[in-house]
Order: structure tokens, then C-alpha cells, then sequence
């Protein structure tokens, strides 16, 4: 899939870059972070102009960022209703009651497993659209910029960065899990030391 989706960019150029950042940003498994790094190393090699893929890049993400934002503000029952029992909403739900508008910012470039659903959970909690977007564009700069300024600085070795990239976000993504769970125990054993001293007052 990566080396088909590169392909198609090499031979395309910067619009088919901006198709496959937008349908990613709407929650298509697509290996976004690679790419980035990927069109780096190629800005490098003269295969595509670095300006104008950062630029077309950033609009997509954030074009389908935001489209998440609305179908979680505009369809807020029915996601909930759909999504709101399953793992992974209930891990980005524990990460945004926590950081609020700021989680957006962190799950742009550095935990960036848990994006979509933050994006939609952003939504559903009524978090301010300029807040949002705000948060969103910053993140999303640095990771189209950042992660594709490392691909065109270490040029034929953007794998072996892309790899690194990816170890240390899916280790950051496991200490989130493992915070949320430490957090969801504490607040069960609180209930429930709340619910006995009740027991003993009555």
C-alpha cells in the first residue's frame, strides 16, 4: 500500500498528494506520517516542489480535520450512539477530558493514533470551532513541516526515520492507555469508597 500510494505521488504529483492527506484525515488507515516524511526526501530529489506540497498538504489535513469536527458538532447523537462504547473512543475521550482543547494540538504530531477520534470527540463536547482550528493548524503545520523537514534533511534515510517516528509515537500512545487506565481504576475506587462511607453515615 505505501509504495503504491508513493508511486502514485511521484507520477502525479501535488494534487494526488492532497487526495490521499484528505481521505486520511477522515480516519482512512492510511500511512500518513510516512507519506509526509516520504514527499520530504522526494521534495529533496526534485520530484515534487517542497513549498507547494507543504501547502496542499496542510489545507487537506485540515480540511478533513475540521470535517470531523462537524460530523461529531452536527451528528453528536448519532456518533455517540455508534461509537462511544468502543476502545479506542473511550481512549481519546479519556485523553481529551483530561488536556481539553490542548489534545488536539498533542494528537496533530505526537500521538497521532488517537487524531480522528479527537477530532470527532471535539465535536461532540462543543469545543469552540476557533479553538479547534486554532489548535488544529498548529499541530498540523508542525507535523507537515516538521516530519517533512526531517525526510528532506536525512534525504534516502527517511524510512529508518519514518520507523524511529513511529516507535515513539506508538510508545507515547501506550502511556496514554496506561494513564487513562490508572486514572478510570482511581475514579472507580473513589465511587466506591464514597458510596461506603455513605452506607456507614446512613
Amino acid at each position: 500500500m505505501s509504495d503504491f500510494l508513493l508511486t502514485q505521488i511521484i507520477n502525479y504529483g501535488t494534487p494526488i498528494l492532497g487526495v490521499i492527506i484528505f481521505i486520511g484525515a477522515l480516519g482512512v488507515p492510511l500511512p500518513l506520517t510516512l507519506i509526509v516524511i516520504a514527499v520530504g526526501a522526494f521534495s529533496r530529489q526534485g520530484f515534487l516542489p517542497w513549498h507547494t506540497a507543504g501547502l496542499i498538504a496542510l489545507v487537506s489535513v485540515v480540511t478533513g480535520d475540521c470535517l470531523g469536527y462537524a460530523l461529531g458538532f452536527y451528528a453528536r447523537g448519532p456518533v455517540l450512539r455508534r461509537f462511544g462504547s468502543s476502545e479506542r473512543w473511550l481512549k481519546a475521550q479519556g485523553f481529551f477530558q483530561h488536556w481539553g482543547g490542548l489534545s488536539v494540538f498533542l494528537t496533530r504530531f505526537l500521538i497521532t493514533g488517537i487524531a480522528v477520534p479527537v477530532n470527532i470527540i471535539s465535536g461532540t463536547s462543543y469545543l469552540p470551532f476557533r479553538s479547534f482550528f486554532m489548535y488544529d493548524l498548529l499541530g498540523e503545520t508542525i507535523w507537515i513541516f516538521g516530519y517533512g523537514g526531517l525526510g528532506y534533511l536525512f534525504g534516502s534515510q527517511w524510512e529508518a526515520v519514518s520507523t524511529f517516528l513511529n516507535d515513539v509515537s506508538g510508545f507515547l500512545l501506550g502511556l496514554v492507555i496506561l494513564a487513562f487506565g490508572v486514572w478510570l481504576a482511581l475514579t472507580i475506587l473513589r465511587k466506591n469508597e464514597e458510596s461506603k462511607s455513605q452506607v456507614r453515615d446512613v
